[in-house]
């Protein structure tokens, strides 16, 4: 949901004050984009959220006091998502990280995180995923998908009969063989971290068509999210 006269509310969470400041000169150039506050930590981020309703937070993963992963937690609880949906709110957050390797990205996703992105990222990208999730689309950069993929399915670990990667490649080409030959090519699509926009240019499909594809993988496989997807492509060997 969009802000005051169309704007998208967007709160930063990072206790690097130069960061806010980048982050906020970037976001600041988009007409359709508006800081409304920022905060230091964690429990300042969870105060000043309730304060100003945002759209999206963008969310720091190490921070002093609190750290991103448990304010996450806290604004995506139930009860938390119940009380802004009965003021016609709905929040998502955007983790950012400067580690390509930080395995509390992959708990922000089961807190309920929305996108990831590490600080590097371009500024056209960083305004076009603050867009993308505040129109209720998960972000991922591509470098962050491999990067959860690989902590998640972990490592590969030999390569015998019966051990621990051939079970999760079998299960993996089974629930995959279940997909459409085009919801498969959405899948592999997925797995290279593409957002859905990204898919459309390349399939040559409709976004909303897209969306109706993502939709139907996530139900055949089983999956909560876009990440889950991108597991299950790598555990196939298909990435």
């Amino acid at each position: 949901m969009s802000g005051d006269q169309g704007r998208t509310r967007v709160v930063l969470v990072d206790d690097d004050a130069l960061v806010r400041a980048g982050l906020r000169m970037i976001l600041g150039g988009a007409p359709d984009l508006e800081v409304v506050a920022e905060a230091a930590d964690g429990l300042e981020g969870e105060r000043v959220v309730d304060a100003h309703e945002p759209d999206v937070v963008l969310m720091d993963i190490r921070m002093p006091r609190r750290d991103g992963l448990e304010t996450t937690r806290a604004l995506m609880t139930p009860a938390a998502r119940a009380v802004r949906a009965a003021r016609g709110r709905e929040l998502r957050v955007i983790v950012l990280t400067t580690f390509d390797a930080d395995d509390m990205v992959v708990q922000a996703l089961r807190a309920g995180a929305h996108g990831f992105l590490l600080k590097d990222t371009e500024p056209r990208r960083l305004v076009e995923a603050v867009r993308l999730v505040a129109a209720g689309e998960p972000i991922l950069s591509p470098s962050v998908t491999a990067t959860l993929i690989a902590h998640v399915a972990g490592p590969a670990g030999g390569s015998g009969p019966g051990d621990g990667a051939d079970v999760r490649r079998g299960d993996a080409s089974t629930r995959l063989a279940a997909l459409t030959e085009r919801e498969h090519e959405v899948a592999l699509a997925i797995g290279r971290g593409l957002s859905n926009a990204d898919i459309s240019r390349e399939l040559h499909l409709s976004v909303p068509t897209v969306k109706a594809h993502v939709s139907r993988v996530l139900d055949k496989l089983g999956a909560d999210n876009r990440v889950q997807i991108a597991i299950t492509v790598h555990d196939a060997g298909l990435t």
